[in-house]
């Protein structure tokens, strides 16, 4: 019932944020919906909090924080399973990498992440529903476009490619989506949606 409670009120945050945003027509590059509004540097904020902060990041340390320890075990078994343990493996340092080139090049831009004041099932919470579209479907590259705007998740995507390659890149949408929709349904949330990159 907790994480029933706690989801319904980050959702209904998510949903007071949209009626402010600017949307673009645009599909992201593995598909949904194009977030050009002003990012949500607090939620941001407190996933590199959760993470281990801006220079020691960590994706699985991350997950811990918000899942709990038991639960991002079986959902990293889980994964392991469906795509493999290389991939995974693969999906996780992307995932290092992408956090912290997003907040190199945001340092750059002048942009300062406030104090974070999400933990736990709450910021997994925020972090589906800002990943969703009108019809409950989960994009992370909404997610991405909300957590410091759409030109650096842009970026960030292009520096992957490079780094580690068009497939890994791919993978860390594809997997991420799968992860973030294993989350919402773990948190009570099972009306969440994969998208069709998954």
């Amino acid at each position: 019932m907790k994480h029933h409670i706690t989801f319904a009120i980050a959702l209904a945050a998510c949903a007071a944020l949209a009626s402010a945003q600017q949307h673009s027509m645009d599909m992201s590059r593995y598909g949904g919906p194009v977030y050009s509004g002003a990012p949500a540097l607090t939620v941001t904020a407190s996933l590199v909090q959760a993470g281990g902060g801006a220079k020691h990041f960590s994706a699985a340390k991350a997950l811990n924080a918000i899942a709990g320890p038991k639960l991002a075990k079986a959902e990293i078994g889980k994964l392991s399973k469906q795509y493999g343990a290389k991939r995974i493996g693969t999906w996780v340092g992307v995932f290092d990498f992408a956090v912290k080139d997003a907040l190199r090049i945001a340092t750059a831009a002048k942009v300062k992440l406030p104090k974070g004041n999400l933990k736990g099932a709450a910021l997994g919470a925020t972090l589906v529903g800002a990943g969703l579209d009108k019809d409950g479907t989960f994009y992370v590259e909404y997610m991405l476009d909300k957590a410091l705007s759409h030109g650096i998740h842009m970026q960030v995507m292009d520096d992957i490619d490079k780094k580690f390659g068009p497939d890994a890149d791919a993978d860390y949408h594809r997997i991420t989506n799968q992860a973030m929709v294993d989350l919402a349904h773990a948190l009570g949330k099972k009306d969440v949606k994969l998208p069709d990159f998954h």
